[in-house]
């Protein structure tokens, strides 16, 4: 959201407050203050292993208080998270139109990902505008039901992309300091998905033991999730593996320039698979299905679940094959052209602007 919120607050028609929930903090202000986003209301929720139901009701109580306050004419909530959902709600308590940025998005199975795929069903039914990264998100939307409001306005982390990624970068992280770690080939991993815990991030860990072994030369950088969960899981199986690059959460700015060198990403996160093949990196995507089926389709990414010996072998062959890997790598990113927030921002303005009774 930093992108639209810059883009917000340089256009003299509109005033924009943002109220952040504080989850991670340790993940959250490195984006922020990259950015230069300044908080007016923090909902300071971060609390060891909450369950779903806590954070929902933390949130809806949190902006319950927030809007009572704010009055906005209009509240925008980004993609498919619990605090999208309850703040999207507690908008429509106060009878506030909602703005969904990243709408439409859909893997069709209810529990994949989960809580995320309800998250952003729900959203949709609560919002009035719908700003949709691609004309795919936009029929979902439409075949929902959905008729007014729908924009089709590309992806905003694409728009982040062309501030953070720089030639001649020097790592924040000291772990990705090391010449040697680009002599070869480097590969990006990341596992977090509450429906791949245990078993699901167990098994990835185990193909990448498997990977290493086999290619000398590889290594692999995992920034590991601050979940205890997720730690309980990766720690026993790879802390002690040779040229597996165990980091803390990385800031973005050392995220986004550490795609940009490696030869692939295996993720199950859904901003990795936007964010990689804007940068020509392949995604081998860690997951059954995929809320994200443009670029599937465009072939950039590939879905490949998270069984050992699938994974091993899927990333196998593009270590192995260059033609393969080439062909992932040019594919045309389907997410937008960088200008997202700039659209958002325009039809945000346009619908303030209108007459009382759009806001029904």
């Amino acid at each position: 959201m930093c992108p639209l919120v810059r883009e917000l607050a340089a256009r003299p028609e509109l005033e924009s407050e943002v109220c952040l929930t504080s989850q991670h903090r340790e993940l959250l202000y490195s984006v922020t203050g990259l950015f230069g986003v300044k908080a007016d209301y923090d909902l300071a929720l971060m609390k060891s292993r909450q369950s779903l139901g806590e954070i929902f009701c933390g949130v809806l109580r949190g902006m319950d208080d927030v809007l009572a306050l704010s009055k906005p004419d209009l509240v925008l909530v980004h993609g498919d998270t619990s605090t999208s959902c309850a703040a999207a709600l507690a908008a429509f308590y106060h009878k506030i139109p909602v703005g969904h940025v990243e709408a439409g998005l859909r893997s069709f199975s209810r529990y994949s990902p989960f809580p995320e795929e309800m998250n952003r069903r729900l959203t949709a039914a609560l919002a009035t505008l719908h700003f949709a990264p691609t004309e795919g998100n936009a029929r979902n939307l439409y075949a929902e039901g959905v008729r007014e409001h729908v924009y089709v306005t590309g992806n905003t982390v694409i728009d982040a992309l062309r501030t953070t990624v720089r030639p001649g970068y020097a790592f924040h992280e000291p772990l990705l300091r090391d010449a040697a770690l680009f002599d070869g080939p480097c590969v990006l991993l990341t596992a977090h998905r509450r429906e791949n815990l245990p078993a699901g991030i167990a098994s990835v860990c185990r193909a990448a033991r498997r990977l290493l072994e086999r290619f000398e030369d590889l290594r692999i950088v995992f920034p590991v999730h601050p979940n205890p969960a997720v730690r309980e899981v990766v720690l026993p199986l790879l802390g002690s593996c040779p040229r597996l690059v165990l980091t803390e959460p990385l800031d973005l700015l050392d995220m986004h320039n550490l795609m940009a060198r490696c030869r692939f990403v295996m993720s199950d996160s859904g901003g990795l698979q936007e964010e990689a093949p804007a940068l020509g990196v392949p995604v081998l995507v860690l997951r059954a299905e995929t809320e994200r089926p443009e670029a599937a389709a465009a072939g950039c990414v590939r879905l490949v679940g998270t069984q050992e010996d699938r994974v091993f072998s899927a990333a196998a062959k593009l270590l192995t094959d260059e033609g393969e890997r080439r062909r992932m790598a040019r594919a045309v990113s389907p997410y937008g052209d960088g200008h997202a927030a700039e659209r958002i921002a325009s039809h945000v303005a346009a619908f303030l602007s209108a007459a009382p009774e759009a806001a029904g």
